[in-house]
């Protein structure tokens, strides 16, 4: 790693101090801005995923949204780039590991990571541009935020109608009970601080804010003295002052910023809401409420009462054998936990949340008096120091822990580092926290210790919400009529000219829209800055036994998986398959019930899991292998009892404990039911995909909305001991049939530690090379979808879907340029400028054999399923420049090229290798993507996207119901 010295510290900035983290493989180096006061924090490291990320301290005292349609409308322009859209023109420009903006409760970031210095370069200069000399065009804020148009644009005779992108992703995201559930305690816990206000926005307030209040927030909060810099990686903090300095921190002088940051008015005595939240009418609201209790602890940033605080919850909430979780998931109040259960330690003061969901408006005493009954027994009894200590090793398994496989390893870093910079807390602390550990386990030999931060915490803590979340199915009816009634008294005071100015206004934001920028002003990479090969990692086989180790820098962990083929099975079982793989892991095994299999798990690893994964051939997307993989992850130190662990678990797990599998099914279902509103745009493009190939109707059936609809199902059934006892017998019978099963390791470490390891899993799967087993089939699949299902959202997500190739296919790497070019060209314009929806694109899914386009929170149905159309036509009958295809190129070069973790990376190897995705084949994949020209795209559309192939499935509310049937779908209710 390049770390700082001295002699080299740029002129503007001050050296504050220099701390080694060894466990971390990182030196922190804190600077100061002379002139200005901004803040740098750098992480030093031999990384060439160089992470940029700059926070401003944001603190709304209203719901909004001005913070986070800020965000947004930054991004849509600014002195140096004056384009309508540089953020989403630098993802096609860019070769990106990670690129986004965040609207957190009380600051707003704006984080990028590139492992190409002359893309990191081109991205700091936009960045920096667009946060301290942002355009804020007002016709970017009527589309980004909010504005009020007719329905038909053009029609002032038509209804006024809200639209705006934020509008309708708020929308979407405040569908979701547990949203309103955290927002609702959030709001009676903070009372009088920035922390009672949505910073996401609230619907029905966004529409209150004016243009000119989005001006006034940013004037007093997107100042260098307001600004926090992060950066992580190789390049030398000097590097990064002068890039600073040069292109915004110059021009600025020091700014006195009034944002008092204080603590919350304290409560002095318990409080209880009781709130109303949407189902659709009509719908039952038997057991469909949620019921929370949140206490309001100490400062965040503060190591000692963070590190105390997440003592306790770790305590009581950990896992299911903790005395909280195992309360809240065995009792007969409710069907399971709430989602909320944890510590939120992101804001100024932390807050303790437990509840559950599933319950009845009544039984909130019941709920009072279990939770403080378990909090009374627990400081009587105490904990045991083994627990204790269990709970500790997962602190430091997780500091030591290289993560990054879904977000670059350094921002997850300095996410953790924000918050106490942002609220005056040191941020090595929390990050270095060896030293801390040690005094911990000091403090807990003293029996009292944990009991005493217990009672203090809570037990005695006045500040205390209980929240109860109850069902309305009119409650939506009534929003919708309010809303319609204010727009009609709105629409009746307009003079002519103001109607004539909201048809201007939507006629500038539409010619705005397809207006054609210059882009040339904005920096790019091109194709010749695009590596000619990738790096796979190579592991070695052993000999006469089925085991691949991959020598990785994993920092003193070691990972470890044991792979089954798949067994024969019928429909009935593969449809087990996805509670199988979870109950597996958390059940009882041998003389151990599942209590005391969650501590054991606790005290020697990381946590233990079970998945199944299924692709097709490389040239056969109908044929499908699939396995079964039992996982684990521990610190070196504990390699042979996750070993040991991982091999109990699949030799004696129980399935005889149907209590705790009620229990699980119960907790699964209510997970699954709560995807809907987040993840939906996947399970429509599941649902559109289903009959294009046995992985795609695998999807749907198993992970998508068929497998939500049918836990719903078998859960309503278990209450049914006979046929909870057959479901127990079924999984039994089931793992019977993997125990059968060919088998083979995946062993990941450090060269040190593998052997070691190798040897102990020989040791332990002697039979590993005897085991011969059957292999599982799945029949071909090739049928239209037509589908509409309906659910509780204030929001739509739309999907279609065509049959295409397989990843080997000559045409596959065409039609995984053609998903962004159509996004690039087309579809965000047309989906999420015009449409308002949060968003929308197209991808071919190389793994199913299917191309899908797919809207995200969208408010249209029927307009977007045209749009999708209309790209397949603006592709055929347009002259494109030669820009737009190297663009598409560079977007799937970087998600091709997209780092992993040490450990993620081994992984990805050996599954790759495993479903025959060999780096030859990868290799030819990508020549192929090179080498795709805008003739390849317009014939492979025209070869597979063909409108007699399509498939349509859609998510909407029940009040669609005529809408949907009248574009021909058949009605699917989940």
């Amino acid at each position: 790693m390049t770390v700082t010295n001295e002699s080299s510290i740029h002129p503007a900035f001050e050296k504050v101090r220099s701390h080694p983290i060894a466990a971390l493989n990182l030196t922190m180096e804190e600077y100061v801005h002379r002139k200005t006061g901004a803040r740098h924090l750098h992480m030093a490291a031999d990384n060439d995923e160089n992470v940029f990320f700059v926070a401003l301290r944001t603190f709304p005292m209203d719901s909004t949204g001005v913070a986070h349609i800020l965000e947004h409308t930054a991004l849509c322009g600014s002195e140096r780039y004056p384009v309508r859209d540089p953020f989403f023109m630098m993802i096609r420009r860019s070769l990106n590991t990670f690129m986004n903006a965040f609207t957190s409760s009380d600051w707003t970031a704006y984080p990028f990571a590139s492992k190409n210095r002359k893309d990191f370069d081109n991205l700091l200069s936009v960045y920096l541009d667009s946060v301290f000399f942002s355009a804020l065009d007002p016709l970017d804020f009527a589309q980004e935020g909010h504005r009020l148009e007719f329905e038909k644009p053009d029609d002032p005779s038509s209804p006024l109608v809200y639209r705006g992108v934020v509008y309708n992703e708020m929308k979407g995201a405040m569908s979701s009970p547990t949203s309103q559930l955290w927002q609702n305690l959030s709001s009676h816990l903070f009372p009088t601080t920035t922390y009672h206000y949505n910073s996401g926005g609230e619907p029905d307030e966004i529409v209150d804010l004016s243009y000119d209040d989005l001006v006034a927030f940013y004037k007093h909060h997107y100042h260098p003295s307001n600004a926090i810099f992060c950066t992580y990686g190789d390049i030398p903090a000097r590097e990064h002052h002068e890039r600073f300095e040069e292109l915004a921190l110059s021009r600025f002088d020091a700014l006195e910023v009034d944002l008092p940051v204080r603590d919350e008015k304290r409560l002095f005595s318990p409080v209880r809401v009781d709130q109303g939240y949407a189902v659709s009418a009509g719908e039952p609201t038997e057991r469909k409420t949620h019921m929370v209790m949140g206490w309001l602890l100490g400062h965040s940033f503060d190591l000692q009462q963070n590190l105390e605080a997440q003592l306790v919850a770790s305590v009581l909430l950990d896992n299911s054998a903790s005395p909280l979780m195992h309360a809240l998931e065995t009792t007969d109040i409710a069907a399971a936990p709430s989602p909320m259960c944890g510590l939120e330690d992101s804001n100024r003061e932390m807050t303790f949340v437990c509840g559950i969901e599933g319950t009845e408006p009544e039984r909130r005493e019941d709920l009072e008096a279990l939770i403080e009954g378990v909090l009374s027994k627990v400081v009587d009894e105490g904990i045991a120091e083994d627990r204790l200590e269990a709970i500790l090793h997962q602190l430091e398994l997780h500091q030591r822990e290289i993560a990054g496989d879904s977000f670059p390893y350094g921002l997850q870093l300095i996410m953790t580092a924000i918050s106490p910079m942002v609220h005056g807390g040191d941020p090595v602390e929390l990050l270095d926290l060896e030293p801390v550990l040690e005094t911990m386990r000091e403090k807990i030999r003293d029996p009292q210790y944990v009991p005493g931060l217990i009672r203090r915490l809570l037990i005695d803590n006045p500040h205390r919400v209980t929240l109860t979340l109850r069902p309305d199915d009119q409650l939506e009816n009534r929003r919708q009529e309010a809303i319609r009634q204010a727009l009609e008294r709105r629409k009746a005071q307009l003079s002519e000219p103001e109607q004539q100015e909201i048809v201007e206004r939507a006629q500038a934001l539409e010619e705005r829209q397809h207006r054609k920028d210059d882009d040339s002003i904005l920096p790019k990479v091109d194709l010749s800055d695009v590596p000619l090969k990738t790096h796979m990692p190579d592991g070695h086989r052993l000999e006469a036994f089925p085991a691949a180790l991959y020598a990785q820098g994993t920092n003193g962990l070691v990972y470890e998986q044991a792979i089954f083929q798949l067994p024969s099975l019928s429909r009935d079982e593969l449809l087990l398959l996805p509670l199988y793989t979870t109950i597996l892991t958390e059940v009882g095994c041998g003389d151990l019930d599942y209590m005391e299999m969650q501590h054991r798990i606790s005290a020697c690893s990381g946590g233990i899991g079970a998945s199944v994964s299924a692709r097709g051939t490389v040239d056969d997307v109908q044929t499908l292998n699939g396995y079964m993989i039992l996982s684990g992850k521990a610190l070196a130190r504990n390699r042979k009892a996750l070993s040991e662990l991982l091999r109990d678990v699949f030799d004696n797990a129980r399935f005889d404990e149907t209590g705790r599998i009620r229990e699980l099914v119960a907790q699964i279902r209510a997970r699954r039911e709560q995807s809907v509103t987040g993840s939906g745009h996947g399970l429509a493009m599941s649902a559109a995909s289903q009959g294009h190939s046995p992985g795609a109707w695998l999807s749907f059936r198993l992970g998508g909305l068929a497998g939500i609809k049918g836990t719903k199902e078998l859960d309503d059934t278990l209450d049914d001991e006979a046929a909870l006892g057959r479901l127990c017998q079924d999984l039994a019978n089931l793992h019977q049939r993997f125990r059968q099963q060919q088998r083979q390791f995946l062993l990941v470490a450090e060269e040190e530690h593998l052997n070691a390891m190798a040897d102990g899993v020989r040791s332990l799967w002697p039979e590993a090379t005897d085991t011969d087993g059957d292999r599982w089939q799945i029949d071909p699949v090739s049928y239209d979808t037509r589908e509409a299902w309906l659910t509780s959202t204030q929001v739509n997500f739309c999907a279609r879907s065509y049959p295409s190739v397989a990843p080997d296919h000559p045409d596959a790497a065409a039609l995984t340029v053609l998903g962004g070019f159509l996004r690039n060209g087309f579809l965000h314009r047309a989906i999420r400028e015009k449409g308002g929806a949060y968003g929308g694109g197209a991808g071919q899914d190389n793994v199913n054999g299917t191309f899908r386009f797919f809207s995200y929170r969208d408010p249209r149905l029927a307009e977007t399923l045209d749009d999708f159309d209309a790209s397949l036509a603006w592709l055929q009958e347009t002259d494109h420049d030669p820009q737009q295809l190297e663009e598409a190129v560079l977007g799937v070069i970087s998600q091709l090229d997209k780092p992993r973790s040490p450990a993620g990376e081994a992984r990805h190897a050996f599954h790759s290798r495993l479903f025959g995705r060999t780096p030859e084949q990868q290799e030819r994949f990508r020549k192929r993507v090179l080498a795709v020209t805008v003739n390849d795209l317009k014939r492979v559309a025209g070869d597979w996207l063909r409108p007699d192939k399509a498939s349509t499935a859609v998510i909407t509310s029940h009040d669609n119901r005529d809408a949907v049937a009248g574009l021909g779908l058949e009605i699917r209710e989940l």
